[in-house]
């Protein structure tokens, strides 16, 4: 098999999104520490929308990402969490999974901290293939054939090979 096909984990993204509230930004921060014992990072708005009351700057968010081990043993503990089922939209056609988790007391080696209550969070799984580099890098940069590329199949068919997930 040619080995520029193989697909791996480039990151994992754990994201709480709180709004205006910022008793709950404080609270997702901690609780995001603790699921990942990595800093997380306030997220801020961009734009303008009055009806939500958000100006550009204000913090609405809180997020972290992991990458290569650290973000495949959380993977593998935040998949038991929907016991290994994920939904076939929770795929892109770019090789992205996404899904929520409702309560964070459902992740294995987490226990309920009564200062945070019970809040849920997003884990968003970013994969990609040897040579994506080139997408990115400064100097002379190309995109990606769409040979190349990773289809929904793929990642889906990759992530049951890797994390033994059921697909709905």
């Amino acid at each position: 098999m040619n080995v520029m096909k193989n697909i791996r984990i480039e990151k994992l993204t754990l994201n709480v999104g709180c709004g205006t509230d910022q008793a709950r930004l404080d609270k997702a921060l901690i609780l995001l520490k603790m699921i990942s014992k990595t800093k997380p990072v306030k997220t801020f708005t961009k734009k303008r929308v009055p009806e939500f009351g958000l100006r550009p700057g204000l913090p609405i968010g809180a997020k972290v990402t992991l990458r290569k081990a650290a973000a495949e043993e959380l993977l593998t503990r935040l998949l038991s969490a929907k016991d290994n089922l994920l939904k076939e939209n929770s795929f892109d056609n770019s090789g992205n999974v996404s899904f929520g988790i409702e309560e964070y007391i459902d992740i294995a080696g987490v226990e309920y901290n009564p200062d945070i209550g019970i809040i849920g969070l997003e884990a968003s799984v970013t994969l990609e293939r040897p040579g994506f580099r080139i997408k990115k890098r400064k100097v002379m940069k190309k995109s990606i054939s769409k040979s190349h590329n990773i289809t929904k199949q793929e990642a889906i068919s990759f992530m049951k090979d890797k994390f033994g997930i059921k697909v709905e």
